[in-house]
């Protein structure tokens, strides 16, 4: 007779899309990651999500904490207890902070990962005095969260489902990355929706759009401009939401003005005739859509592209409608994580020393502070902290504050979930600020670059090992199950577990009062009479109604009542109050490409995966991406090693030709580094090919308002190189392929 075999649903947590999938066990291990039984969702899942057993149960997983006993970043350590590390980690925390001050102590995260942190990160921070908490999410969807809010108070969400037009700036979900969103685009489009993209390349989802607008990397901007004229000079506009709904129009339009179709060709590459056809396209569909996506949200002019973006749903009158952008607010049913964070708790001295309040305040809690009021009044509750995004020290601050400490020492880092070295720009001050620390802590399944450079590696659990009810970080009010289904190592713990034992050893222990996870879940769902139990036994999901037009009753949570097309808070604190489109620095004449960073592979999310065989057998080896013809150039054949150059670093990467690229443009893949070769190359290859090590952080490469990195089109160069030593020489063939994985990615 076999092994008893349990299922239960899962919320994946592999990338950051969420799929609500099943998870099998035997014999107190994940077995196998199967579809969903849900038809509707049976579609949202890929070879990421099939691998999990691979990633869950991998050999060289952390399972017990490890203290540093070598040099930093030598990769020497010893086993230790789980409470002699946090006792350790406690005490030396504490002669930190009382030595620097509370906001000596930074934190990065990804919420993406760790999933049940409930913000007692945030909360932990509020209540020892720091503000200086990063993440990932300042770079990607937590910046346009906190952008979006100056034009109308909240962050919408499309509503695939009805619309009948999907604009993709840049963006591009496949069958296997953003699984959910590439299918709700093609049954869109198999009921016909049209689509309309934005990118310099041949993408996937421009090889079947109706619109393809091959514009220049880097200005996303200056096309919403031109968008605008378009449809203000022909009266595409919905001229009664805007007279009776918007302030700031004769200022924008004054704007919009300077950008005629013909100056918008000049900067983009895109003929004026297309570029006023794709506006009217969008402009005279009945319910049309901007997705979010992490191409604008890192460039030059980033919070100006992405407030058009927004003023463009909003005079379109596609805003709180069906088909358009829904704003669905905090879930009824469910205490959200901004409630968690005792934002209010942090006193605004302290406040007011989180790294980016002055310069680039755009979601630090400078803003927070200006939306409270109607933020309170429209939703509830004074802290919106949307997608984690709204309320963050700004990561270049932080890194240059650690590595040289002005404007003041920071010497306490935390990275739960997050590799930090690799996951934003200029990775060498990133390791400098790293190597000027007293105390780094990692949080972990494995053994990262950034875990390397650590004092204390604690064990993480994973979404396997632990019950969770998703509320996709109040961007939308749906709720779902994420149900445990086998034990962590006996001493892996939980973020929740990690905060919760922390708090107690200093001090807040009646702030951290939830013995379990489970009374974690149990106080989120108190606010609709329910328990854990009680919700799993009812649902795996459950949907508040949508509502629409909210604002008629409300108005929209911004100073003014309404939809801001010129910002009043960013014209408060000094900043042009309308968007605009500023030039790229002079490009060195010896730096001919414009390089485009950040790609993400299907097998991998951010710098994980690398070591997982299944996967990495599809991508041994990064490839930059060139066109024909500069390869011709340059002398470059298919599978050449490349040294690919900025002012700022050099990678090494494999040369992948296509026709589907832009001429003058180089697309470099993110987060690369090459477990296997630990012990061998530094930090375990992460100065080999990461793309962080290419991007500068200078502030002539920094959006104003937001302090965001110019990931999309900055100067490079390429010459030949040879493969790099430390890297095996890796054949698709040579890694063996996971039966599981195959038979169930894309089902």
């Amino acid at each position: 007779m076999g092994a008893s075999k349990e299922t239960k649903y899962s919320v994946c947590t592999v990338c950051d899309i969420g799929c609500q999938l099943r998870t099998e066990a035997e014999e107190g291990k994940v077995s196998r990651v199967i579809a969903h039984d849900n038809p509707a969702l049976a579609g949202n899942i890929c070879y990421k999500g099939t691998a999990v057993p691979l990633i869950h149960n991998h050999p060289d997983r952390i399972t017990k904490p490890l203290k540093r006993v070598g040099e930093r970043g030598e990769d020497r350590w010893e086993e230790i207890s789980y409470e002699q590390a946090m006792d350790e980690i406690a005490q030396k925390l504490a002669g930190i902070t009382n030595q620097y001050g509370p906001e000596s102590f930074a934190v990065s995260t990804s919420g993406w990962n760790t999933q049940t942190t409930h913000s007692l990160d945030r909360r932990f921070m509020n209540l020892l005095g720091s503000p200086n908490w990063i993440s990932g999410v300042a770079l990607c969807a937590g910046n346009t969260a906190a952008v979006n809010k100056l034009t109308y108070g909240w962050f919408p969400m499309p509503d695939y489902g009805n619309t009948n037009c999907i604009v993709l700036f840049g963006h591009n979900p496949r069958k296997h990355s953003w699984t959910p969103i590439y299918n709700a685009i093609r049954a869109a489009r198999a009921r016909g929706a049209k689509v309309i993209v934005l990118d310099p390349r041949i993408s996937d989802q421009a090889e079947h759009a109706d619109v393809h607008l091959r514009l220049k990397a880097g200005t996303d901007a200056a096309m919403c401009l031109g968008w605008l004229k378009v449809i203000f000079d022909e009266g595409l506009y919905d001229k009664d939401f805007v007279e009776e709904w918007c302030v700031g129009f004769d200022a924008l339009k004054q704007r919009v003005d300077e950008y005629p179709p013909e100056r918008v060709a000049e900067i983009t590459g895109v003929a004026a005739e297309d570029i006023a056809a794709a506006a009217r396209l969008y402009a005279n569909a009945d319910g049309a859509v901007i997705p979010w996506t992490p191409i604008t949200d890192q460039q030059l002019s980033s919070t100006s592209a992405i407030r058009l973006h927004s003023i463009l749903r909003a005079v379109t009158g596609n805003l709180d409608v069906v088909g358009g952008e829904t704003m669905g607010g905090f879930s009824a049913a469910y205490i959200p994580e901004s409630e968690l964070a005792l934002h209010e708790h942090l006193p605004m001295a302290q406040k007011q020393k989180q790294l980016g309040y002055d310069d680039h305040p755009a979601f630090t809690y400078r803003v927070a502070e200006m939306l409270k009021e109607p933020t309170e009044k429209v939703w509830g509750y004074p802290y919106a902290d949307i997608v984690m995004g709204c309320h963050m020290a700004n990561p270049t601050n932080v890194f240059r504050a650690m590595a040289g400490e002005a404007p003041y020492p920071v010497k306490a880092f935390f990275c739960l979930g997050n590799n930090a070295l690799l996951s934003y720009a200029n990775q060498h001050q990133i390791y400098q600020a790293m190597m000027n620390q007293e105390l780094i802590v990692a949080h972990e399944i494995f053994m990262t670059p950034t875990a390397m450079l650590a004092d204390y590696v604690l064990p993480g659990d994973v979404f396997t090992e632990r019950n969770h009810v998703a509320d996709s970080w109040s961007w939308t009010t749906r709720l779902t199950l994420s149900q445990k289904v086998v034990d962590a190592p006996a001493e892996a713990s939980s973020t929740f577990q990690f905060w919760t034992d922390l708090a107690h050893r200093m001090g807040f222990a009646e702030e951290f009062p939830w013995q379990t996870l489970e009374d974690m879940l149990d106080y989120r769902l108190s606010r609709s009479g329910r328990t854990f139990a009680d919700f799993e036994t009812a649902t795996y999901m459950e949907l508040e109604p949508p509502a629409f037009r909210k604002y008629r009753k409300t108005g929209f949570a911004t100073p003014s009542g309404k939809v801001e097309l010129a910002s009043s808070i960013l014209g408060d604190m000094g900043f042009d109050p309308v968007p605009y489109y500023r030039e790229l620095p002079e490009r060195p004449e010896d730096y001919p490409y414009l390089i485009f960073t950040g790609v993400r592979e299907d097998p991998f999310f951010q710098t994980g995966q690398r070591n997982i065989e299944s996967l990495r057998r599809r991508t041994p080896v990064p490839k930059l991406f060139l066109h024909p013809a500069d390869a011709k150039k340059d002398g470059f054949s298919e599978g050449d090693w490349a040294k690919l150059s900025t002012p700022k670093g050099s990678v090494l990467a494999q040369v992948a030709i296509r026709d589907t690229m832009k001429e003058g443009h180089v697309r470099v893949p993110h987060g690369w580094w090459y477990p296997e070769t630990r012990g061998q190359a530094e930090l375990g290859g992460a100065f080999i090919s990461s793309d962080a090590v290419l991007c500068s952080d200078e502030d002539e490469w920094l959006d104003h308002e937001q302090g965001v990195p110019h990931f999309k089109g900055f100067p490079g160069k390429l010459e030949k190189a040879s493969q790099p030593e430390h890297v095996t020489r890796i054949k698709p063939e040579d890694w063996k392929m996971d039966a599981a994985v195959e038979a169930h990615a894309g089902q």
